[in-house]
């Protein structure tokens, strides 16, 4: 009986283990993508409605991972990254709205192949 319990419990702390380990990737899917469309509205002007930028000067967003891209606007709007023209354009950000246009252009089909300068 004894090692019946002790079984049990063993399955019922490496089922606990496993359900806790997909806390940290929900954490960082946060955002909502359709939203994130609407919000990038003002993105669209340099790094295009998808992410493919309108010309080589301004990163091409589409398929960049969204921790990434989250990381990238929090830094503009706290002034951890600087420039004058991203740090205007984030330090009007919320976290959700971060997370959404993270989650936009993340959703979105990145480079599919490299070109030789």
């Amino acid at each position: 009986m004894i090692w019946k319990l002790n079984k049990m419990n063993r399955i019922q702390s490496t089922l606990a283990v496993a359900l806790l380990s997909f806390i940290p990737a929900i954490a960082f899917s946060a955002g909502n993508a359709t939203a994130g469309k609407n919000k990038s509205a003002v993105c669209h002007a340099c790094h295009g409605e998808t992410g493919k930028s309108l010309q080589p000067i301004y990163p091409n967003l589409g398929g960049q991972h969204q921790d990434y891209l989250s990381m990238t606007l929090h830094s503009f709007r706290d002034g951890s990254r600087q420039n004058v023209i991203m740090s205007g354009f984030a330090a009007n950000l919320s976290d959700e709205d971060i997370e959404d246009i993270s989650a936009w252009y993340a959703s979105q089909q990145g480079l599919t192949e490299i070109q030789d300068k």
